[in-house]
């Protein structure tokens, strides 16, 4: 029998921001193990972002150690992993919806509405991306064209029911398609703004990953006239320096 390390073995049973926000990570970037051999159930998490792993493992309240080692496949970049021994823990996760081998056939969990935008964010740090198209006009004036949020997962079902979900809350215009491995749900300008304010406008602050943030801000630095009242309120927030 290994070392027993405290966590907390509660943390799945009742929704919070900080709960949805984890179970989104773990449906991006997560998964289960059942090792009946080792008579042991384990949740494992990953990421080339150490501070996202720590603040997981602060939620969790856990004292397990992070592992880190290169990954096959993220270019050889280190990869932070929290490895966590619970039957607990994996058997309310099996309940949220996830299971071993999860990665081509999971489908969107049931959430409620309040917590939908922070479970979101979740997914997005664990297995999504911001980018925005610009380019020089001939005057050397540096042109905008628009800003898209891209989600990836394996599962097509997965996206289809996200989709779904997301129109009930005008978010209405992803476009699933397939890539390598996997497929990819991409929104356009206007939709990926409205999901900018789903997944900031309720986050407490250090409860993200800073980087996607900041591209956001950059792109709205570069367009203000789309900044609303919201925006400029998240933004207010959460001070990117």
């Amino acid at each position: 029998m290994g070392i027993k390390y405290k966590v907390n073995e509660a943390f799945f049973e009742k929704w919070s921001s900080d709960m949805a926000y984890v179970l989104g990570y773990i449906y991006a970037d997560g998964s289960l193990d059942d090792s009946p051999y080792m008579r042991g159930k384990y949740i494992q998490i990953a990421s080339t972002d150490e501070d996202s792993i720590q603040r997981i493992k602060y939620w969790l309240k856990s004292e397990h150690k992070i592992n880190k080692k290169k990954s096959n496949f993220t270019g050889g970049k280190i990869c932070f992993m929290l490895r966590i021994g619970s039957h607990k823990i994996y058997n309310d996760l099996f309940k949220l919806g996830l299971y071993p081998n999860k990665s081509l056939t999971v489908n969107f969990p049931k959430i409620p509405q309040k917590y939908l935008g922070h479970f979101m964010r979740g997914y997005f740090d664990g297995d999504g991306c911001v980018h925005f198209a610009r380019s020089k006009g001939k005057t050397g004036k540096l042109i905008i064209k628009r800003v898209r949020i891209i989600f990836t997962s394996g599962s097509k079902i997965f996206l289809d029911r996200m989709n779904e979900i997301l129109k009930i809350i005008k978010i209405n215009d992803g476009k699933i398609y397939p890539s390598k491995r996997s497929y990819q749900a991409i929104y356009n300008t206007k939709d990926s703004i409205r999901m900018f304010k789903l997944m900031y406008k309720n986050a407490s602050v250090n409860s993200f990953f800073m980087r996607k943030f900041k591209i956001f801000n950059n792109y709205f630095e570069l367009q203000p006239k789309v900044i609303d009242k919201t925006i400029r309120k998240i933004i207010n927030d959460h001070v990117v320096k």
